[in-house]
């Protein structure tokens, strides 16, 4: 799911505001003509080439058609100029000096791709209107308004379109093929069946949506068939759809036709078990748990943010060779309000630290550098293989392929992303394939373009993008492995916080099958990327990167959102499938300041609890000792010391990466605890 806050398109000299648009790509095709004069089908002058696509906008599906300007610029070349909001627009690249032209970086152009701008008519975007004032060979229709589409073959294949209103739309020639790739999409939000009179007519029929669209934003996936899988056995198929073992998942455990029924709860156990190795959820206490008796958490307090960094906040922090000081009061500063969009480029470098917090401007000078040349290097690897040996080397092609599919429906109604050839996309793409020979094992897995797309239109830069990424994929690598360690350990810690909280939630989501948590598996993934406005994320995901007020904060940011629908939840008796069906319909809804405020106090709220069960205490690392190495601040304890050396890249042996605490897996059962009301 896509999501623009605010994105204006001009329809014929009258601009749409269209607030809080979600839009999907299902699918797109450049290259589709229509012949203005049937009678000169060799006159090139009579073939008008556009796109078309369809796309999914707050529900409704609509089949788009464009035609392309007739002719490309070839000194055109795109490249990123900031606007006066810091928000990237593309534009014609200017001559650059001679001081531009030595700079370090074009040293590399050779490596980098050269892209050209095609604009697309702005025509033709009108919902009712099926064909522009201006330009009637732009058209754009809901699938519901299609009553049938003809579908012949000269050659090549061409395709008409018929309206339940009448109205035929001129005929779409598919020279370059595509057509049943169009079709193929289009199945999946309609039935298309042979009309018995004419072989040439498919006739449309609508399905029915009203289960369906529940879940399908849950799973984010374009196949219609996964959603029917959904409907049989949502248990199994919620675990799907990110992870590399997806494929071995539903091969395991696809259901009969006959196995229709709602699994019992100890089936449940063993399935999730299997599911994600070693989760080992039980339905009853086993030897090992610390048994506690329900707790008093006392009053939850009241807590206040605070206004972003500015620039001058930040500035004030830095000595006159660029170093850092007081690095713990900043971090205090971007927890309580996070930091204005003009500090994040430079910010996110020392949060993520690709920038050391002592380092001074000398330092990250020649850091940078270094970092520029094994960047390109990498990217030469992948860059220079041949066709040839790209056939010879499967993993390459998959890892290629799975990441093209994601770019293309990566943020696109995001300004840095939208629109046909977006130089946006090319680098969001070379990256994530750079990304694939830093990290050769992981390669890629689908939710890392989610993790990229803001670090990359924050930092305007594809090595910075880069080494930040790589530095942010340190701490969640354990999210993507094949034995999903990282989505394990954060379960059953944030069912073990949940149960603290609020012990009859808990057994309320326990009997309706939901105890396990696994409706939040996306938010911990991608750590709450597809939930929240794309500003939002940038918010949250900078407050938790300064790593207040405690380990796994993320986890209570769960909990805060929880906290916020239980009562809806249980006052509604939702089920199930509605319980499912109502934390995917939250995307979007989230207030991004009322949950920190919110995941603060309960924070606060446990802190200040003294009879604190150990597991909650190691989960929240409330009792981590401390040495020399570190700083406290009366506030909120133990703080990474500017001094510390970044995060080590992930380990198998070592204690989890993924800001899970320093849980090693020998002794995960530590952080079980059954409760007693």
């Amino acid at each position: 799911m896509l999501t623009a806050v605010l994105c204006q398109e001009c329809h014929g000299g009258t601009t749409i505001t269209c607030s809080q648009l979600h839009l999907y790509v299902i699918f797109e095709h450049e290259g589709v003509f229509i012949h203005s004069s049937t009678e000169e089908l060799d006159d090139q002058d009579s073939l008008i080439s556009g796109f078309l696509r369809i796309v999914d906008k707050d529900g409704d599906v609509v089949v788009e058609y464009k035609p392309l300007e007739d002719t490309v610029d070839p000194s055109n070349m795109l490249c990123a100029c900031k606007d006066s909001s810091s928000v990237v627009e593309w534009t014609q690249r200017p001559h650059r000096s001679v001081d531009q032209q030595l700079s370090y970086e074009t040293e590399w152009d050779m490596v980098n791709a050269v892209s050209f701008k095609r604009k697309a008519h702005t025509n033709g975007e009108g919902g009712s209107n099926h064909l522009h004032e201006r330009n009637k060979r732009s058209f754009s229709f809901n699938v519901a308004d299609l009553r049938s589409v003809t579908v012949k073959c000269e050659g090549w294949s061409y395709l008409i379109f018929c309206l339940r209103d009448d109205t035929t739309l001129p005929a779409i020639h598919f020279h370059q093929g595509g057509s049943q790739a169009f079709l193929d999409s289009l199945r999946k939000s309609v039935q298309l069946s042979e009309s018995p009179d004419d072989e040439n007519l498919l006739l449309v029929g609508t399905y029915s949506k009203a289960f369906s669209q529940s879940f399908e934003n849950l799973l984010d996936d374009t196949n219609y068939g996964l959603v029917q899988k959904f409907k049989k056995d949502p248990y199994t198929t919620t675990f799907g759809g990110f992870s590399k073992v997806t494929n071995y998942f539903f091969d395991a455990f696809r259901p009969s036709e006959s196995e229709c029924q709602q699994r019992p709860a100890e089936e449940m156990a063993d399935i999730l078990g299997e599911l994600i190795p070693g989760l080992e959820i039980n339905q009853q206490e086993e030897p090992g748990f610390e048994v506690i008796t329900r707790i008093d958490l006392g009053t939850r307090p009241e807590v206040q943010r605070r206004e972003p960094v500015l620039l001058e906040n930040w500035a004030k922090h830095q000595d006159s060779e660029g170093r850092l000081s007081n690095v713990p009061h900043l971090k205090h500063l971007i927890f309580k309000g996070g930091l204005c969009h003009a500090v994040r480029k430079e910010a996110w470098k020392f949060l993520l630290g690709y920038y050391p917090w002592d380092s001074t401007h000398e330092d990250r000078k020649t850091l940078q550098k270094r970092k520029t040349d094994e960047y390109f290097r990498m990217k030469l690897q992948w860059k220079s293989v041949s066709e040839e040996q790209e056939k010879r080397n499967s993993r390459l092609r998959d890892y290629k392929s799975l990441i093209e599919k994601d770019v293309n429906r990566t943020d696109r109604t995001n300004k840095f992303y939208e629109g046909l050839d977006n130089p946006g996309l090319i680098l969001l793409h070379d990256i994530l394939m750079t990304y694939c020979m830093y990290d050769f094992d992981l390669g890629y897995v689908q939710g890392m373009s989610d993790l990229l797309s803001p670090i990359l239109y924050v930092m305007e830069n594809e090595v910075d993008a880069f080494w930040c990424f790589v530095s942010f994929m340190d701490q969640m690598h354990e999210n993507f492995e094949e034995q999903m360690q990282g989505m394990k350990t954060q379960l059953i810690q944030l069912s073990t916080l949940l149960r603290l909280l609020d012990l009859a939630f808990w057994n309320y989501l326990e009997a309706q099958d939901s105890g396990y948590l696994y409706f939040c598996f996306r938010w911990l993934l991608i750590r709450f990327k597809r939930e929240l406005h794309f500003q939002d994320v940038l918010r949250l995901w900078e407050v938790m990167w300064t790593g207040l007020p405690c380990q796994n904060f993320h986890l209570l940011v769960c909990c805060a959102i929880l906290d916020s629908e239980k009562q809806k939840i249980m006052d509604r008796h939702y089920g199930f499938n509605e319980i499912l069906k109502h934390i995917n319909e939250l995307s979007m809804k989230l207030d991004i300041e009322e949950i920190l405020i919110k995941s603060e106090a309960i924070y606060m709220q446990i802190k200040n609890c003294k009879d604190l069960p150990h597991s909650v205490s190691e989960i929240l690392g409330l009792n981590t000792v401390t040495d020399s190495s570190t700083l406290e601040t009366s506030e909120y304890g133990v703080l990474e010391s500017p001094q510390s050396s970044p995060r080590p890249a992930h380990r198998q042996d070592q204690a989890f990466s993924n800001g899970h605490g320093l849980l090693q897996e020998t002794s995960r059962n530590r952080c079980k605890v059954a409760f007693i009301s």
